[in-house]
Protein backbone atom coordinates (compact mmCIF):
# COMPACT_ATOMS: atom_id res chain seq x y z
CA UNK A 1 0.00 0.00 0.00
CA UNK A 2 1.78 3.30 -0.61
CA UNK A 3 -1.28 5.64 0.42
CA UNK A 4 -3.59 5.85 3.11
CA UNK A 5 -6.03 8.17 4.76
CA UNK A 6 -6.86 8.41 9.08
CA UNK A 7 -8.89 10.51 11.13
CA UNK A 8 -7.19 12.20 13.97
CA UNK A 9 -9.49 12.97 16.81
CA UNK A 10 -9.55 15.71 19.02
CA UNK A 11 -8.06 15.49 22.47
CA UNK A 12 -8.62 16.74 26.20
CA UNK A 13 -5.30 16.71 28.72
CA UNK A 14 -5.06 16.90 32.42
CA UNK A 15 -8.90 15.52 32.98
CA UNK A 16 -9.11 18.58 35.53
CA UNK A 17 -6.51 17.84 38.14
CA UNK A 18 -4.23 15.44 36.24
CA UNK A 19 -1.78 18.39 34.47
CA UNK A 20 0.36 16.37 31.38
CA UNK A 21 -0.44 13.09 32.68
CA UNK A 22 -4.02 12.26 32.08
CA UNK A 23 -6.18 12.82 28.65
CA UNK A 24 -8.46 11.12 26.28
CA UNK A 25 -9.69 11.37 23.15
CA UNK A 26 -12.62 12.37 21.80
CA UNK A 27 -15.24 11.07 19.02
CA UNK A 28 -15.65 14.30 17.93
CA UNK A 29 -14.16 16.85 16.16
CA UNK A 30 -11.73 15.28 13.65
CA UNK A 31 -8.83 16.16 11.10
CA UNK A 32 -8.24 13.93 8.32
CA UNK A 33 -4.49 13.44 6.86
CA UNK A 34 -3.89 11.75 3.49
CA UNK A 35 -0.42 9.92 3.00
CA UNK A 36 1.50 9.05 0.56
CA UNK A 37 4.85 7.29 0.65
CA UNK A 38 7.20 8.43 -2.27
CA UNK A 39 10.76 6.31 -4.05
CA UNK A 40 12.15 10.28 -2.88
CA UNK A 41 12.97 11.11 0.19
CA UNK A 42 12.02 14.01 2.30
CA UNK A 43 8.22 15.18 3.06
CA UNK A 44 5.61 17.52 1.02
CA UNK A 45 3.15 18.84 3.21
CA UNK A 46 -0.67 20.82 1.56
CA UNK A 47 -2.98 22.37 3.95
CA UNK A 48 -6.45 22.54 2.44
CA UNK A 49 -8.14 23.81 6.02
CA UNK A 50 -7.99 27.60 5.32
CA UNK A 51 -5.68 28.08 9.15
CA UNK A 52 -3.05 29.37 7.20
CA UNK A 53 -0.13 26.79 8.92
CA UNK A 54 3.26 26.17 7.45
CA UNK A 55 3.86 23.60 5.15
CA UNK A 56 7.61 23.55 5.73
CA UNK A 57 8.47 20.22 6.89
CA UNK A 58 10.43 21.50 10.36
CA UNK A 59 7.86 24.06 10.97
CA UNK A 60 5.07 22.06 10.61
CA UNK A 61 3.92 19.76 13.71
CA UNK A 62 2.99 16.53 11.31
CA UNK A 63 6.09 17.20 9.21
CA UNK A 64 8.52 17.04 12.46
CA UNK A 65 6.93 14.35 13.61
CA UNK A 66 7.32 12.27 10.52
CA UNK A 67 10.91 13.39 10.28
CA UNK A 68 11.43 11.82 13.93
CA UNK A 69 10.26 8.62 12.57
CA UNK A 70 12.33 8.76 9.21
CA UNK A 71 15.55 8.85 11.52
CA UNK A 72 14.78 5.62 11.98
CA UNK A 73 14.18 3.90 8.81
CA UNK A 74 16.93 3.40 6.59
CA UNK A 75 14.27 3.17 3.38
CA UNK A 76 15.10 5.93 0.58
CA UNK A 77 11.96 6.74 0.84
CA UNK A 78 9.56 10.59 1.46
CA UNK A 79 5.87 11.01 1.97
CA UNK A 80 3.05 12.99 0.57
CA UNK A 81 0.92 15.09 3.07
CA UNK A 82 -2.09 16.45 2.66
CA UNK A 83 -3.91 17.89 6.09
CA UNK A 84 -7.09 19.00 6.13
CA UNK A 85 -7.61 20.39 9.82
CA UNK A 86 -10.95 20.68 11.19
CA UNK A 87 -9.75 21.12 15.08
CA UNK A 88 -8.87 24.95 15.55
CA UNK A 89 -5.40 25.40 16.55
CA UNK A 90 -5.39 26.77 19.90
CA UNK A 91 -8.58 25.40 20.59
CA UNK A 92 -7.07 23.46 23.84
CA UNK A 93 -8.74 20.20 22.16
CA UNK A 94 -4.93 18.90 20.89
CA UNK A 95 -5.20 20.32 17.29
CA UNK A 96 -1.23 19.80 17.42
CA UNK A 97 -1.50 16.29 18.69
CA UNK A 98 -3.86 15.03 16.14
CA UNK A 99 -1.76 16.21 13.15
CA UNK A 100 1.22 14.65 14.98
CA UNK A 101 -0.29 11.35 15.57
CA UNK A 102 -2.34 11.17 12.82
CA UNK A 103 1.02 11.56 10.53
CA UNK A 104 2.76 8.78 12.14
CA UNK A 105 0.20 6.32 12.79
CA UNK A 106 -0.46 7.22 8.60
CA UNK A 107 3.19 6.39 8.24
CA UNK A 108 3.57 3.39 10.25
CA UNK A 109 0.71 1.79 8.16
CA UNK A 110 2.43 2.17 5.15
CA UNK A 111 5.40 0.60 6.38
CA UNK A 112 4.08 -2.37 7.86
CA UNK A 113 3.52 -1.55 11.26
CA UNK A 114 7.38 -1.83 12.00
CA UNK A 115 7.02 0.63 15.10
CA UNK A 116 5.00 0.19 18.10
CA UNK A 117 2.32 2.39 19.57
CA UNK A 118 4.88 3.91 22.38
CA UNK A 119 7.53 4.66 19.42
CA UNK A 120 4.75 6.46 17.50
CA UNK A 121 4.29 8.69 20.90
CA UNK A 122 7.68 9.63 21.25
CA UNK A 123 8.20 10.64 17.16
CA UNK A 124 5.08 12.69 17.40
CA UNK A 125 5.97 14.22 20.91
CA UNK A 126 8.83 16.32 18.75
CA UNK A 127 5.64 17.87 17.31
CA UNK A 128 4.30 18.92 20.44
CA UNK A 129 7.53 20.26 21.56
CA UNK A 130 7.56 22.77 18.21
CA UNK A 131 3.80 24.21 19.13
CA UNK A 132 4.50 24.56 22.92
CA UNK A 133 8.38 24.02 23.62
CA UNK A 134 7.75 21.12 26.00
CA UNK A 135 7.69 17.17 24.71
CA UNK A 136 4.34 16.31 26.94
CA UNK A 137 2.40 13.63 25.93
CA UNK A 138 -1.14 13.96 27.59
CA UNK A 139 -2.43 14.57 24.10
CA UNK A 140 -0.75 12.68 22.20
CA UNK A 141 -1.17 9.41 24.46
CA UNK A 142 -4.91 9.01 23.77
CA UNK A 143 -4.51 10.49 20.13
CA UNK A 144 -2.35 7.52 19.26
CA UNK A 145 -4.02 4.36 21.91
CA UNK A 146 -7.82 5.78 22.25
CA UNK A 147 -9.70 6.35 25.48
CA UNK A 148 -8.13 7.45 28.48
CA UNK A 149 -4.74 7.14 28.94
CA UNK A 150 -2.43 8.00 32.05
CA UNK A 151 1.65 9.08 31.43
CA UNK A 152 3.65 7.65 34.24
CA UNK A 153 6.68 8.34 33.17
CA UNK A 154 7.66 10.15 30.22
CA UNK A 155 11.82 9.28 30.57
CA UNK A 156 11.29 6.31 30.04
CA UNK A 157 8.00 6.37 28.27
CA UNK A 158 5.53 4.41 30.45
CA UNK A 159 2.03 5.05 28.59
CA UNK A 160 -0.99 3.27 31.20
CA UNK A 161 -4.47 2.56 29.35
CA UNK A 162 -7.11 3.35 31.99
CA UNK A 163 -10.48 1.68 32.26
CA UNK A 164 -13.82 3.79 32.76
CA UNK A 165 -17.85 4.01 32.48
CA UNK A 166 -19.62 5.51 29.63
CA UNK A 167 -19.53 9.21 29.40
CA UNK A 168 -21.16 12.08 27.28
CA UNK A 169 -18.78 14.69 26.65
CA UNK A 170 -20.04 18.73 26.11
CA UNK A 171 -17.43 21.35 25.04
CA UNK A 172 -17.36 24.05 24.38
CA UNK A 173 -15.10 25.84 21.99
CA UNK A 174 -14.72 29.86 22.20
CA UNK A 175 -13.45 30.97 18.80
CA UNK A 176 -11.12 32.31 20.20
CA UNK A 177 -7.40 30.98 19.83
CA UNK A 178 -5.01 30.25 23.52
CA UNK A 179 -1.84 29.62 22.36
CA UNK A 180 -0.29 26.39 24.80
CA UNK A 181 3.12 28.04 24.94
CA UNK A 182 1.05 31.12 26.56
CA UNK A 183 -0.95 29.48 29.21
CA UNK A 184 1.89 27.95 30.12
CA UNK A 185 3.87 31.48 30.83
CA UNK A 186 1.66 32.27 33.85
CA UNK A 187 2.16 29.04 35.44
CA UNK A 188 3.60 29.08 39.30
CA UNK A 189 7.23 27.34 39.42
CA UNK A 190 6.51 26.41 43.04
CA UNK A 191 3.64 24.68 44.47
CA UNK A 192 2.36 24.75 47.94
CA UNK A 193 3.30 21.31 49.51
CA UNK A 194 -0.74 21.47 50.96
CA UNK A 195 -1.97 21.90 47.50
CA UNK A 196 0.39 19.09 46.24
CA UNK A 197 -1.24 16.34 48.92
CA UNK A 198 -5.19 17.61 47.22
CA UNK A 199 -3.60 17.24 43.88
CA UNK A 200 -2.46 14.08 44.66
CA UNK A 201 -5.17 13.01 46.43
CA UNK A 202 -7.87 14.25 43.32
CA UNK A 203 -5.18 12.37 41.24
CA UNK A 204 -5.60 9.18 43.18
CA UNK A 205 -9.22 9.63 43.53
CA UNK A 206 -10.16 10.04 39.77
CA UNK A 207 -8.21 7.20 38.47
CA UNK A 208 -9.52 4.90 41.37
CA UNK A 209 -13.03 6.37 40.56
CA UNK A 210 -12.51 5.44 36.56
CA UNK A 211 -11.23 1.90 37.66
CA UNK A 212 -14.18 1.36 40.19
CA UNK A 213 -16.95 3.18 37.37
CA UNK A 214 -17.97 5.24 40.34
CA UNK A 215 -19.43 8.42 39.05
CA UNK A 216 -19.42 10.33 42.58
CA UNK A 217 -15.91 9.80 43.47
CA UNK A 218 -14.65 10.99 39.82
CA UNK A 219 -17.01 13.95 39.77
CA UNK A 220 -15.26 14.64 43.00
CA UNK A 221 -12.26 14.74 42.28
CA UNK A 222 -12.20 16.33 39.21
CA UNK A 223 -10.47 19.41 41.40
CA UNK A 224 -7.71 21.36 40.18
CA UNK A 225 -5.60 23.50 43.51
CA UNK A 226 -2.92 24.33 40.87
CA UNK A 227 -3.37 24.91 37.11
CA UNK A 228 -6.83 25.80 37.10
CA UNK A 229 -7.02 28.83 39.00
CA UNK A 230 -3.94 30.47 36.92
CA UNK A 231 -5.60 29.54 33.72
CA UNK A 232 -9.01 30.19 34.27
CA UNK A 233 -8.26 34.10 34.31
CA UNK A 234 -8.15 33.39 30.57
CA UNK A 235 -11.35 32.04 29.76
CA UNK A 236 -14.51 34.18 29.91
CA UNK A 237 -17.03 33.48 32.88
CA UNK A 238 -15.39 30.39 33.88
CA UNK A 239 -16.11 29.85 37.47
CA UNK A 240 -20.02 30.76 36.35
CA UNK A 241 -19.90 27.99 33.57
CA UNK A 242 -18.48 25.36 35.43
CA UNK A 243 -20.52 25.83 38.67
CA UNK A 244 -24.03 26.41 36.24
CA UNK A 245 -23.21 23.25 34.27
CA UNK A 246 -22.74 21.01 37.56
CA UNK A 247 -25.79 22.21 39.22
CA UNK A 248 -27.76 21.07 36.30
CA UNK A 249 -25.99 17.65 36.74
CA UNK A 250 -22.61 17.22 35.21
CA UNK A 251 -20.04 15.46 37.12
CA UNK A 252 -17.66 17.68 36.74
CA UNK A 253 -15.22 19.44 34.35
CA UNK A 254 -12.81 21.97 33.47
CA UNK A 255 -10.46 23.81 30.77
CA UNK A 256 -9.95 21.29 28.07
CA UNK A 257 -6.01 21.07 27.53
CA UNK A 258 -4.22 25.24 27.99
CA UNK A 259 -8.17 26.42 27.06
CA UNK A 260 -9.88 28.11 26.40
CA UNK A 261 -12.43 25.46 25.53
CA UNK A 262 -14.39 24.10 28.48
CA UNK A 263 -15.83 20.02 28.73
CA UNK A 264 -18.00 18.83 31.02
CA UNK A 265 -18.35 14.91 31.67
CA UNK A 266 -21.90 13.59 32.21
CA UNK A 267 -23.49 10.31 33.09
CA UNK A 268 -26.42 10.28 30.46
CA UNK A 269 -27.23 12.59 27.17
CA UNK A 270 -30.22 13.74 28.93
CA UNK A 271 -27.93 15.71 31.09
CA UNK A 272 -25.18 16.38 28.44
CA UNK A 273 -27.82 18.11 26.86
CA UNK A 274 -28.93 20.43 29.30
CA UNK A 275 -25.38 21.34 29.82
CA UNK A 276 -25.33 22.36 26.12
CA UNK A 277 -28.31 24.24 27.16
CA UNK A 278 -26.41 26.14 29.92
CA UNK A 279 -23.26 26.63 28.07
CA UNK A 280 -25.15 28.57 25.09
CA UNK A 281 -27.45 30.88 27.70
CA UNK A 282 -24.06 31.78 29.52
CA UNK A 283 -21.62 32.15 25.88
CA UNK A 284 -24.32 33.76 24.04
CA UNK A 285 -24.39 37.49 25.25
CA UNK A 286 -20.92 37.60 25.04
CA UNK A 287 -20.26 38.99 21.73
CA UNK A 288 -17.92 36.25 19.66
CA UNK A 289 -18.47 32.84 18.04
CA UNK A 290 -18.24 29.82 19.90
CA UNK A 291 -18.71 26.15 19.00
CA UNK A 292 -20.08 23.03 21.03
CA UNK A 293 -19.42 19.64 20.84
CA UNK A 294 -21.83 16.56 22.35
CA UNK A 295 -19.44 13.94 21.90
CA UNK A 296 -18.51 10.59 23.91
CA UNK A 297 -15.16 9.27 24.66
CA UNK A 298 -13.05 7.78 21.63
CA UNK A 299 -11.46 4.80 22.24
CA UNK A 300 -9.74 3.89 18.80
CA UNK A 301 -7.39 6.71 18.60
CA UNK A 302 -5.99 7.68 15.32
CA UNK A 303 -8.09 5.32 12.55
CA UNK A 304 -7.83 3.81 9.20
CA UNK A 305 -10.81 5.76 6.80
CA UNK A 306 -11.61 4.78 3.35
Amino acid sequence: MDEVKVSCPATIANMVCGFDILGFALEEPKDYILLKKTSKRGISIKHIDGYGLPETPEQNVAGVSLLELMDHIYDGIGFEMVIDKRIKPGSGLGSSAASAAGAVVAANHLLGNVFSNNDLVKFAMAGEKLASGVKHADNISPAIFGGITLIRSIYPLDIVSLDGPPFYVTVIHPQIELKTSDARQILRKEVKLKDAIRQWGNIGGLIAGLMKYDYDLIGRSMEDVIIEPMRSILIPRFDELKKSCIEVGALGGGIAGSGPSVFMLSKDEEVAEKVRRVMKEIYSPLGFDFHIYMTKVNYKGVEIVD
